[in-house]
């Protein structure tokens, strides 16, 4: 189980493949870096493929602060160099994106191309704080097997959570996130409400851009993605039928060939 120092905290991470490129995956709250597993198999053949997981979440360790979107980001850059992944294409999904477009902003020598998916650069939405505060508490000192359904309506689409063949799948993912450590996932969920936005600054990417949002994103609705691709010069939009804020388990397929068209173009 590889783990790397960075930035005073100790990450874990996995490389597959290889290739003269490299994709780094940034993961979403709740979950780690295995969300993007159909991803790396999908890519390590051409591309090495990192994930890696958040301070607080996954394999990750569990520090005392440095739960902010500017730390993560500073945490992702220290592990790109480490690794030697210097330009990357970086995916970030939900709070990956938040991740992500703070590296285009800020280390933009670091990315070859930016792929945002479920994500958003606004703040948290006021009507969402009172609710998901509420949740983190029960979650932190009840236990995440209490919210796990509420919690499951925010991150899938309607289309993944009816399907009865796939009733394997959301017992799997349901598990990944009730296994969470109480602490790490509470202060990594403090992290994403208190956020600041930085969609007034997305004017100044110059990385190649894609944005990906399912259409049964009840997280970060397609309004937010559509805000974003107008605000960044350049960038495209692919919006995936029959998914939610977890796309990257839900509709696998169809997100793999959006991602493999917009490498393909650079």
């Amino acid at each position: 189980m590889p783990k790397l120092n960075v930035n005073g905290a100790e990450l874990y991470y996995e490389e597959h493949g290889g290739g003269e490129e490299t994709i780094v995956f940034s993961h979403g709250l709740l979950w780690s870096g295995l969300m993007f597993e159909k991803q790396v198999d999908a890519l390590k053949d051409r591309y090495r493929c990192i994930t890696y997981d958040h301070r607080g979440q996954g394999q990750s360790e569990v520090t005392r602060d440095g739960y902010d979107m500017d730390t993560l980001s500073e945490d992702a850059a220290a592990l790109i160099e480490a690794l030697g992944a210097s330009p990357c294409h970086f995916l970030g999904l939900s709070m990956g994106g938040f991740v992500g477009m703070r590296l285009a902003l800020r280390r933009p020598e670091l990315l070859r191309s930016l792929i945002l998916v479920e994500t958003t650069a606004d703040p948290e939405p006021q009507e969402n704080i009172g609710k998901y505060r509420l949740l983190n508490f029960i979650s932190r000192w009840l236990g995440m097997g209490l919210v796990a359904g509420k919690v499951e309506q925010i991150m899938f689409g309607q289309k993944f959570l009816t399907d009865p063949d796939r009733a394997d799948e959301r017992a799997l993912w349901r598990q990944r996130a009730i296994s969470n450590h109480r602490v790490g996932i509470s202060r990594a969920t403090n992290g994403v409400i208190d956020r600041q936005g930085v969609y007034d600054e997305l004017d100044k990417i110059t990385t190649p851009t894609l944005i990906i949002v399912g259409d049964q994103d009840v997280a970060t609705v397609p309004a937010k993605s559509e805000r974003m691709r107008d605000r960044i010069a350049g960038s495209q939009l692919k919006i995936i039928p029959g998914a939610g804020h977890t796309s990257s388990v839900e509709e696998p397929a169809a997100v793999n060939a959006a991602i493999e068209e917009f490498l393909a173009s650079l």
